[in-house]
């Protein structure tokens, strides 16, 4: 089946019945469900209410009934293919292809890419629900899977029609993975400043220049680099397609990580590599823009994982809470670890609606989206760390074991704060539209 609007040819049946039938074997015990005080009764909305606009701790609430459709196929993939995998792909450091490729028969692989030659279609919102949904399943693949996502738009936004045509059906179905190419061994945050050069020769660029932290490197197929075509500054940066096995590409050595342990991290090294012209994605000095305009999205995506992560944790932790017992009594009645579970709730709902609300504003458009997806990454990675450590807190010697879920969480969601630009970078930004 291809993976061209799997997900939109479900949705235009009465349920998702045929997506969800082969996702019903047994979910894992550390099951995933909403989590409400109350169910609302949709009659008792007056005019003045609208769901749409209601974001709780119930993960569906405020979706249409298409999109808590497509979250439902996301979390019964996640806690079916990824969870009970999720240990073992970190501890033996697997980069798990062969799921890759089932969530991509679902549509996961080109989520908010133009239907033209196969993606999706969806919104980035819609998009960042499901990202949400498949991280409560892991985190690290997740994160994967939202940079082959930025990669196949990019090429889709900006590339040619025949570049469009020829790779989008590739990467969509995952036959061809992705990887961006940005970050340098001296351009981090200053990404303006990189080095990496692109000197034309007739119909050829040469490469000279390395890429540092880049995830999939060595084992997937499609890089999209940003080299310097020009003099300093943005201005100067272009965005070339580079495909795995070109003269002069090479790696390093493959990264020992905290976490994301289930996809690789290498350099990516060019030696006099030679390019074709025509892999130029836009056009000459366009990117650095290519690479914001990837950015803003990245945010939402990278943000959504960490909601996934707290969400899980929280619920893992309210469960724990109501079995463990010490002093002859669940934890639960411990007043403390009750605010602690309350402060936890509430930072994870809190980064939830900042987390939509930017999503909804890149999607329209919104001349605020630089500042509320910088807002909504800056917020819900900070808040959605300390959640998932609370929780490892509220497990004692327990949470710090590998048999546990929560420590992968808490490892895998860290890095969050670093990149798609540190959360410092994202208080420049925030502060900057302030002040100018």
């Amino acid at each position: 089946m291809a993976a061209s609007g799997v997900i939109r040819r479900q949705l235009a049946s009465s349920s998702l019945v045929s997506g969800l039938r082969r996702l019903q074997s047994p979910v894992s015990a550390c099951q995933v469900r909403p989590m409400s005080s109350a169910s609302t009764d949709p009659a008792s909305l007056t005019s003045l209410e609208s769901p749409a606009l209601v974001t709780s701790l119930d993960i569906s609430a405020g979706l249409t009934e298409e999109q808590k459709e497509m979250q439902s196929m996301a979390l019964q993939f996640a806690m079916n293919e990824m969870f009970p995998n999720m240990a073992t792909w970190d501890q033996k450091q697997i980069f798990p292809v062969d799921v890759l490729k089932r969530a991509a028969e679902l549509g996961f692989g080109a989520l908010y890419t133009s239907t033209d030659h196969g993606g999706t279609g969806l919104t980035r919102l819609d998009a960042s629900i499901i990202f949400e949904a498949l991280s409560h399943g892991c985190v690290s693949t997740t994160a994967y899977i939202t940079i082959h996502n930025m990669v196949c738009w990019m090429i889709d936004k900006f590339g040619t029609e025949d570049q469009r045509a020829h790779w989008v059906p590739l990467m969509a179905n995952m036959d061809k993975l992705g990887s961006y190419c940005l970050t340098e061994p001296g351009a981090g945050s200053d990404a303006g400043s990189l080095s990496t050069t692109a000197r034309r020769e007739g119909d050829t660029f040469i490469l000279n220049g390395s890429k540092a932290f880049i995830s999939g490197a060595g084992e997937t197929d499609v890089y999209l680099v940003m080299v310097r075509t020009g003099g300093k500054g943005p201005k100067g940066i272009s965005c070339l397609l580079i495909e795995k096995g070109m003269k002069g590409l090479s790696f390093g050595k493959k990264e020992q990580k905290m976490g994301w342990n289930s996809q690789p991290t290498r350099a990516v090294i060019f030696e006099d590599c030679e390019v074709p012209v025509s892999n130029i994605i836009g056009v000459e000095g366009q990117g650095f823009n290519i690479a914001m305009a990837g950015l803003n999205g990245g945010r939402i995506n990278i943000a959504s994982t960490s909601l996934g992560a707290a969400q899980h944790s929280l619920q893992i932790s309210a469960d724990h809470l109501k079995v463990r017992k010490q002093f002859g009594k669940p934890l639960s009645e411990t007043q403390h670890n009750q605010f602690a579970l309350a402060r936890m709730a509430t930072q994870v709902v809190a980064s939830r609606s900042m987390v939509r609300n930017a999503a909804r504003a890149l999607d329209s458009q919104h001349p605020d989206t630089v500042q509320l997806c910088s807002m909504a990454k800056l917020f819900a990675t900070d808040n959605c760390f300390e959640v998932v450590n609370q929780a490892l807190q509220m497990h004692g010697g327990y949470g710090y074991l590998k048999d546990y879920p929560i420590e992968q969480f808490l490892r895998d969601i860290r890095v969050n704060q670093i990149l798609e630009g540190t959360n410092q970078v994202m208080q420049m930004l925030i502060a900057r539209s302030i002040l100018n």
